[in-house]
């Protein structure tokens, strides 16, 4: 095929405009390797390029996506045949370099990974940069020694691509989580991902953000959003626990005393899922499409057609999004 289709956000006069367009494949970049894209996951940083972010993408006219999995069609790298099953997640794709919601990438070889073992395109998908970014968060607490005896895990945002996988992922492995929540009636929580206990943001943030310390209450934690909500999560982790930061949907302040990490001991650990080491990278990956893999993955999921793209884009920017949508080529 001579052209692709894919969804174009382009700069109008009265702002950015999102349209399906038939693209020549020439004017992708001249890449090592390109890719036949069968499946992408929907990211909020896709919902921010979409929108004419100029933060996340400099230059449009532009195709977001910040994941794929597909088929190797051509490659100058030896270490990658044509044929082979990959995935690319992170580094530059669908920020600058024209992503996932397109029917075809070309791509640096160093951004490319063997599909692994035990992993289909559409359940790799399924996890996408929010899924490594949650298996690295839940791999930083096992190896920081909390065990799903030491007590209950908080997860904050938990309806959410990061705070939904990092719950289906502990439940998993036999934590009792704790999910913030605005969406602290939906059954979703429960009935798909197994939370034990949900507790509103604001209830949360009554309960534990209104003292410099809180009463000790949970073994460690992962944020996904940032602002009072982490700071609630350090004043009320247990001598010792450990707490991960991953997003500032909230707010990118933090607001607290150095009391957890003084008198308890508490380690917050930033994580990063778009320039990490390969090594790291292929890790997760191998332990979410083995013991770290959620019976009801696919079902925290729903397919979508590149026609409906626009519209679910719109409700991840307003947070109206529930789990996962995975686009289909």
């Amino acid at each position: 095929m001579d052209t692709f289709k894919a969804l174009l956000i382009e700069e109008t006069e009265g702002g950015f405009s999102k349209q399906i367009k038939n693209i020549p494949i020439s004017k992708l970049p001249q890449n090592d390797v390109l890719i036949r894209v069968q499946y992408s996951c929907i990211n909020y940083k896709d919902a921010l390029s979409a929108s004419g972010n100029k933060g996340v993408t400099r230059t449009y006219p532009h195709v977001p996506g910040v994941d794929a999995s597909g088929v190797v069609i051509s490659s100058k790298d030896p270490s990658i045949q044509e044929g082979d099953e990959v995935l690319v997640t992170g580094f530059d794709l669908g920020m600058n370099t024209w992503g996932g919601f397109g029917e075809y990438i070309s791509v640096p070889a160093s951004w490319v990974l063997p599909l692994p073992e035990n992993l289909s395109a559409e359940e790799a998908m399924c996890f996408g940069t929010a899924g490594l970014t949650a298996g690295l968060s839940v791999l930083k607490l096992v190896e920081g020694g909390i065990e799903p005896e030491a007590g209950e895990i908080v997860v904050s945002g938990a309806t959410g691509g990061v705070g939904s996988l990092s719950v289906a992922i502990l439940s998993k492995l036999g934590y009792k989580v704790t999910a913030i929540s605005g969406k602290s009636e939906d059954p979703f929580l429960k009935e798909v991902l197994g939370v034990s206990t949900i507790i509103s943001r604001q209830e949360f943030i009554n309960i534990y953000n209104t003292k410099p310390l809180s009463k000790e209450h949970f073994a460690a934690g992962i944020d996904t959003v940032g602002g009072d909500i982490l700071s609630g999560v350090l004043k009320a982790t247990k001598y010792g626990g450990l707490v991960t930061c991953c997003g500032m949907v909230s707010s990118p302040a933090l607001s607290t005393s150095i009391f957890p990490f003084i008198l308890r001991g508490v380690q917050l650990a930033g994580i990063d899922s778009v320039v990490i080491s390969r090594q790291l990278r292929q890790k997760v990956w191998n332990l979410l499409a083995l013991d770290w893999k959620p019976q009801q993955l696919k079902n925290m999921v729903r397919i979508i057609s590149i026609e409906e793209l626009s519209e679910k884009l719109e409700q991840i920017l307003e947070g109206n999004a529930r789990g996962r949508y995975l686009l289909k080529h």
